[in-house]
């Protein structure tokens, strides 16, 4: 019997919804901002960064398919990890898994405060952008804490907001730069390669997120079989979409490097004020349904991994009541306000980014490790796969090289809570020494 068969979840997932739920989880509202930060970078020549972040995420995503293939239950990465090189290092990954959350979020709520600059141009000053970010993450923290419900109708809401303003852009800006004969010129600038590492880190970020369409494998029909190809198809369709999206601004943008709102401000030469003003709105609705999404998901993740043993029990706690894990949604909602508040869109995205490429380097890692422990394991086999493991490791390597000292310090700090979780998890003290009375063992 499997997980899914004795928990009660169907098996629902076919493959092109597999697809479509990756798809959905990587294009998020961090590509409103970025193509300027990459632009400033590489000038004309940054659509090649897309590419080539993209083949960097390539390499990744194939060890993905093959480790992923392996498991038809419900965990995604911490499980991958844990199942080839144990507890430790599920529990790194778990606080890793929360230090990218909360990055993304916050440079999401600094991409809130950029666009919403559009319509209210001093929200970037320093007391208005305080007032906004308070306002808005305790909005949605608040929204959660009262009750699950509220949160699911949020989040649902937005989902759509990311994708028509960016499918606009991208048909407007092709439309009009083939008639005016600007269409297609790349030209590699002089840039060192510190400056290419630096924008390929950036662009990964937006890649980024894949890993959590792979948790539910319990609803899957037929995991073994289609996860690989919804990784590599959503792969495709991402890439496309975000080579065009930096193509049009990097064409269309006199200076695109100095624009703080990329896609509105190329909307506004396209379509004129109005269009600029969709496209904002288009941009907020993205991050309100991003942030929304992490207020509902994180907390209920910190919940599981406090239940299973591996974080303290007090993440766990859950409110009399409105029946929330009012904790954890308050522990996420303000570190996510502090890294919002003190940290810029840049900084937060390279953060998250970098945090990332721990747990990728694990799971490439993770592929002739589980081959020699499931030798028999029917799964997707990646045509050399070691080798494809050890560039995997290589890549999230170098790319990781690009963080400077402040990220480094909070990286290292993460990392230090972590082992600290560990010691605690491996004396099996955890749970005893932070559970609620009314806590009772499983």
């Amino acid at each position: 019997m499997t997980q899914g068969e004795r928990s009660g979840l169907v098996r629902a997932i076919g493959r092109w919804s597999l697809t479509g739920l990756v798809v959905n989880s990587v294009i998020g509202s961090v590509i409103f901002g970025l193509p300027s930060v990459v632009a400033a970078l590489l000038g004309a020549a940054s659509p090649f960064a897309v590419l080539l972040a993209g083949a960097a995420i390539a390499v990744i995503i194939a060890c993905y398919a093959e480790v992923a293939s392996q498991f038809a239950r419900t965990g995604g990465t911490y499980l991958y990890a844990r199942e080839a090189f144990g507890r430790f290092a599920g529990v790194q990954v778990g606080w890793f898994a929360l230090l990218v959350r909360v990055a993304g979020s916050a440079a999401a709520a600094n991409l809130l405060v950029i666009y919403l600059g559009e319509f209210w141009p001093d929200v970037t000053r320093a007391f208005p952008k305080f007032l906004t970010l308070t306002l808005f993450v305790a909005l949605l923290a608040t929204l959660n804490y009262r009750g699950v419900r509220t949160g699911t109708l949020v989040s649902n809401v937005f989902v759509i907001g990311k994708l028509l303003p960016l499918s606009l852009i991208i048909l407007v800006g092709s439309f009009y730069l083939m008639l005016s004969n600007r269409g297609v010129h790349l030209a590699l600038p002089r840039a060192g390669a510190e400056t290419w590492l630096q924008a390929t880190l950036l662009f990964s970020a937006a890649y980024g997120g894949f890993e959590t369409a792979l948790i539910p494998m319990s609803e899957a029909k037929e995991p073994r079989r289609d996860v690989a190809f919804a990784l590599f198809a959503s792969l495709i369709t991402v890439t496309i979409i975000y080579t065009a999206v930096q193509w049009v601004v990097v064409r269309v943008l006199p200076d695109p490097a100095h624009s703080a709102r990329p896609i509105a401000d190329a909307a506004r030469i396209l379509m004129g004020q109005s269009g600029a003003a969709l496209m904002a709105v288009g941009a907020l609705f993205s991050v309100f349904g991003l942030l929304s999404a992490n207020m509902l998901a994180v907390p209920r993740a910190l919940v599981a991994l406090a239940e299973g043993g591996h974080f303290p029990l007090l993440f766990a706690a859950v409110h009399r009541k409105f029946r929330t894990p009012h904790v954890s949604i308050v522990v996420f909602a303000i570190l996510t306000w502090l890294l919002a508040l003190f940290g810029s869109f840049a900084w937060n995205v390279t953060l998250s980014a970098v945090a990332r490429l721990f747990y990728y380097g694990l799971v490439c890692a993770a592929v002739p490790v589980l081959r020699r422990k499931q030798p028999e394991a029917a799964c997707f086999r990646l045509p050399g796969g070691k080798f494809f493991a050890a560039v995997g490791v290589a890549i999230c390597v170098v790319l990781a090289t690009g963080v400077d000292f402040s990220k480094s310090l909070i990286l290292a700090a993460t990392f230090s809570i972590a082992m600290v979780n560990w010691l605690f998890v491996r004396r099996g003290t955890v749970g005893a020494s932070l559970a609620p009375p009314e806590a009772g063992s499983e």
